[in-house]
């Protein structure tokens, strides 16, 4: 690795929306680093074994690591492109320098152009022993189970049934682990349908508007307290229910990881639509400052198809804003908005579209 680096488009984060970035900003002719702190570029998708909603071209039926493989492959095979692996960016300076750490140097690079694509990081609730071996988010699950191959316990208590919560529980229950319930503290399944129904006819409880309370054990989890919450989200007396387990495996969402953000300066809002602090930002996913772009969770937590497009829309972008592609850049842009679109289209869609629409009102610039 040179210690000095210049790059046209320098992408962070190296998942399903840096990848997409990347493709797409090389495809009309930029030139394309991406900065990938894990080993392996490919995000999320590497251990997620489901197949995936949407249309085919959201790669509808293919499953997460397949897609991710995809979407490597299709970077290894452009000359326009590079991927640095195992490389964790520090900083971004107020002269456009990008400072990283990768195989012990200290390294810098000059771009014109940055795309942000960190991703998100998983959320942890409150309750006495929450630190206790034997608690972990669904994320960290999912690793140890779909790329080491390592089941985290025997019988598990998952807390959350969004989509995560549901897809995670299926995969422990395909590994022969025992789910002894899935609880929810809101009133209704927040995942598909078709994921908890899964999980029902297999006999696994979901039980809504209930908690978790504490979780005991002396060197590990030995069991979790459960309750049931009123209309008022407050504990009902005398309906906690003592759950034998060595899991606890939390799927309570997601938080955009923004530090670099706030760090370059980018104008940020409290979007709870969007799960946390997010860049203000055009249609066209350029933020406050000039030549910063972000895409994918980072800029609001949503599904992987999502992420997928909005990188390919901030890809396209910023290659055209350095002179690539002018003649067909508007129609791609045109094509990533209307998926977008479409892919909000549902009721869990309407959410995020209310999110961008109260960050749009705040101050986003619109192109």
């Amino acid at each position: 690795m040179p210690k000095v680096k210049e790059t046209e488009i320098l992408i962070v984060g190296g998942g399903p929306a840096g990848l997409s970035a990347a493709s797409a900003a090389a495809n009309l002719g930029a030139s394309v680093l991406v900065l990938e702190r894990d080993g392996k570029p490919g995000g999320q998708l590497i251990k997620q074994t489901h197949k995936f909603f949407g249309s085919k071209k959201q790669y509808a039926g293919d499953r997460g690591y397949q897609i991710g493989d995809l979407l490597i492959e299709q970077c290894r095979n452009n000359p326009n492109l590079e991927v640095w692996t195992d490389t964790t960016v520090l900083g971004i300076y107020e002269d456009g320098v990008v400072t990283a750490e990768g195989q012990g140097k200290h390294l810098k690079i000059t771009p014109k152009k940055i795309i942000v694509a960190t991703g998100a990081s998983e959320k942890m609730i409150a309750f006495p022993n929450n630190d206790l071996p034997g608690i972990y988010g669904a994320g960290a699950v999912q690793t140890l189970m779909n790329v080491h191959g390592i089941v985290p316990g025997k019988r598990v208590l998952m807390i959350g049934a969004g989509n995560i919560g549901l897809i995670v529980s299926y995969q422990l229950m395909q590994a022969g682990v025992e789910i002894a319930a899935i609880i929810e503290a809101a009133p209704t399944i927040g995942g598909y349908l078709v994921h908890a129904s899964k999980i029902r006819r297999a006999g696994v409880p979901i039980l809504t508007s209930h908690t978790i309370t504490e979780a005991y054990g002396d060197e590990g989890v030995e069991g979790a307290i459960i309750c049931k919450l009123d209309e008022s989200w407050q504990p009902v007396l005398g309906s906690e229910q003592d759950l034998k387990v060595d899991v606890v495996c939390l799927a309570v969402g997601l938080s955009p990881l923004t530090e670099l953000c706030f760090q370059a300066d980018c104008q940020m809002k409290y979007v709870p639509e969007l799960s946390g602090h997010v860049p203000v930002r055009s249609e066209y996913l350029e933020t406050t400052r000039p030549g910063l772009y972000v895409a994918g969770d980072v800029s609001g937590v949503e599904e992987a198809s999502s992420a997928m497009v909005e990188g390919r829309l901030a890809g396209i972008s910023a290659a055209c804003s350095l002179g690539y592609g002018e003649d067909i850049a508007p129609k791609l842009q045109a094509e990533a908005l209307a998926e977008l679109s479409e892919l909000r289209a549902g009721p869990a869609g309407q959410k995020t579209l209310r999110g961008i629409i109260n960050l749009m009102d705040k101050g986003g610039v619109v192109c």
